[in-house]
């Protein structure tokens, strides 16, 4: 069977792999000659459409060649996307590779907080995919990521207000269609100080933001970076019609990962293809 497209990929021109103007530049040329090799059919680029300074960290939060984001204020800043190099680039590559199907996108960091300033950034209408995605949430001190608030608060008191969150995202804004690693916070999860995760103990949370972001006619993102059985599942049983897939891909070798494994598994539960591998996956 036909791979589907990788619907979650960034490239050089994402603020966290490094910048144009780093040692990662000619990771979105890379990427597409990954792309070829493992014959994947298409894919979306979806830059990080984030707004500079607005959310706290420690070093320890970041990778090793963000940390010299932080400023002396403690926020993460960095150069916004420049949408017209990102959209000049992936003309060029679309040249280069002409077998291979190249979308535009962006990932929307918390869509219904920053609505009225992503226009100084890019008309949304001008690309192919919008993923809104829930990186920061603010419980008193400022807005911060999920690895930072579980070292401050209770672990499952950042999970429970994580999701509940969610659902405030799916509700107050239009500007997106596809959810994003709604495990992100999952993602996170101190297992040093907290244990394993287990979805059990957050079903309700975790169903009941489900229900939202399928109530509202959105895909759920099959995100590859961890498969869990229960997510697909859940989505499923909580009315979940169409998802898709996204790797999530930093860097090229992790363009398409675990995909075989993830479209198994939404086959099982009665998830299709439709007639491209760029359409979504949907639940008859």
């Amino acid at each position: 069977m036909e791979l589907p497209a990788d619907s979650h990929v960034h490239s050089e021109w994402s603020w966290d792999t490094g910048g144009p103007a780093s040692d990662a530049f000619g990771r979105m040329r890379a990427t597409c000659v990954r792309a070829v090799r493992i014959g994947l059919p298409a894919l979306f680029f979806t830059e990080h459409l984030d707004l500079p300074a607005t959310w706290r960290a420690e070093p320890q939060d970041l990778m090793p060649h963000q940390r010299d984001l932080i400023d002396d204020g403690g926020r993460v800043d960095f150069a916004p996307l420049d949408a017209a190099g990102y959209l000049e680039a992936v003309d060029r590559v679309r040249h280069d590779f002409p077998g291979l199907r190249v979308h535009t996108g962006v990932e929307l960091g918390q869509p219904h907080r920053v609505a009225a300033q992503v226009g100084r950034y890019i008309d949304l209408s001008l690309v192919d995919r919008v993923l809104g995605s829930l990186h920061t949430l603010d419980l008193g001190d400022g807005p911060a990521e999920p690895s930072t608030l579980f070292r401050e608060h209770d672990p499952a008191t950042v999970m429970t207000a994580y999701l509940a969150e969610a659902q405030v995202m799916v509700e107050d804004s239009d500007d997106f269609e596809v959810v994003t690693h709604l495990d992100y916070a999952v993602r996170l999860w101190p297992t040093d100080s907290a244990g394993p995760f287990d979805p059990r103990a957050f079903e309700d949370e975790l169903r009941a933001a489900m229900r939202a972001i399928a109530g509202s006619g959105r895909a759920l993102e099959m995100n590859t970076r961890r498969l869990w059985p229960w997510m697909p599942q859940w989505w499923a049983e909580e009315g979940g019609r169409t998802v898709t897939f996204g790797s999530d891909a930093h860097t090229p070798d992790a363009l398409a990962g675990n995909f075989p494994e993830a479209t198994a598994m939404l086959e099982h539960l009665g998830f299709t293809p439709g007639s491209t591998p760029e359409d979504f996956w949907v639940r008859r």
